[in-house]
């Protein structure tokens, strides 16, 4: 463990999980909170940063990092559909963007963060639909499924692996490969972590995890397989890279995923880190798991996804 993670764990144990503790979810704190945390993240060099509508006549918005010339754009590329993570209820493209910035600029990928409809306004299947419409969207303009990887984190890494699996039973092509970073994968909240690691973990207690869930879940089963992808029939699924703490409550989301997957025949690489925070991957480039976890992630992306010719996103709109 690092001096630098044990700051970053000391930093949000002083200010986030106080939070947690109490008896109930403030959606408007948590949302203040990520606001206030957000600081200006400079683009990679070489590359621009394009806040784009995906259509006039729905929702789903996101941004897009792309080569800054022309000459780049249109060569053979991958492509990083990202869900940022957030509990379905707060944070944004611009909250993750020291993530997605660094894993797009190592893997040479052009990456789409999506901005999800959030929970409790817009709970379940809402995040889901958006995530199918944007993979849909990138298919639809031309971008080959096998130079894609879904990738996400916390919630966003279990929106990911819902979204492979909704896309394999509508019979979809599939993307390429599944990038997961402590993904929360099981809103009935039954993984034996929750409990074990409660006090170990810098960011959560236990007890919140169940709490944020009911804002998502709504009045839906919270075992759904398109809801809590641990319940889900995991065969089919593309290659996935998943990385935990060792001291997040949510490790056993990662484990039990990557165990059921493994057993249902997908190609796994599973990884837990000891005694970072929860999404340590955010905590570019100050912690060097970061960007360690970072680096073997794209290199996970290149050996997967295949380099092609895409024409970018097309686009109704555009706003900064």
């Amino acid at each position: 463990m690092s001096w630098q993670s044990a700051v970053a764990c000391w930093l949000l144990r002083k200010q986030f999980r106080p939070e947690t503790l109490k008896p109930h979810v403030s959606v408007e704190r948590a949302r203040a909170y990520s606001a206030s945390r957000i600081r200006r993240q400079r683009v990679p060099a070489g590359w621009r940063l394009i806040e784009r509508r995906l259509r006039s006549d729905a929702p789903l918005r996101g941004e897009w990092l792309e080569r800054s010339d022309d000459l780049a754009r249109a060569a053979p590329m991958r492509t990083i559909l990202y869900c940022h993570g957030g509990g379905y209820y707060f944070c944004s493209p611009a909250s993750h963007r020291p993530l997605v910035f660094a894993l797009a600029a190592r893997s040479g990928a052009r990456a789409f963060s999506l901005d999800y409809r959030l929970a409790p306004e817009h709970p379940f299947p809402a995040a889901l639909d958006d995530a199918l419409a944007a993979y849909r969207r990138l298919l639809a303009d031309g971008t080959p499924a096998d130079s894609i990887v879904i990738a996400g984190d916390s919630a966003g890494g279990g929106l990911a692996l819902a979204t492979l699996v909704a896309l394999r039973d509508a019979r979809d092509p599939l993307p390429s490969a599944g990038v997961l970073f402590s993904p929360w994968t099981d809103l009935a909240v039954t993984g034996g972590t929750i409990r074990s690691n409660d006090g170990l973990d810098p960011m959560f207690c236990g007890a919140a995890i169940g709490r944020a869930a009911k804002l998502y879940v709504g009045g839906a089963d919270p075992m759904h397989p398109y809801l809590s992808p641990l319940y889900a029939d995991l065969s089919g699924l593309p290659p996935l890279l998943i990385q935990a703490s060792s001291t997040e409550v949510l490790l056993d989301d990662a484990r039990r995923v990557a165990d059921r997957a493994r057993a249902a025949g997908v190609s796994v690489q599973y990884e837990v880190w000891p005694k970072v925070p929860h999404v340590w991957q955010l905590w570019t480039p100050f912690v060097p798991e970061a960007r360690q976890a970072l680096e073997r992630a794209a290199r996970f992306v290149r050996i997967h996804a295949r380099e092609r010719v895409a024409r970018p996103l097309a686009v109704d709109s555009m706003a900064r």
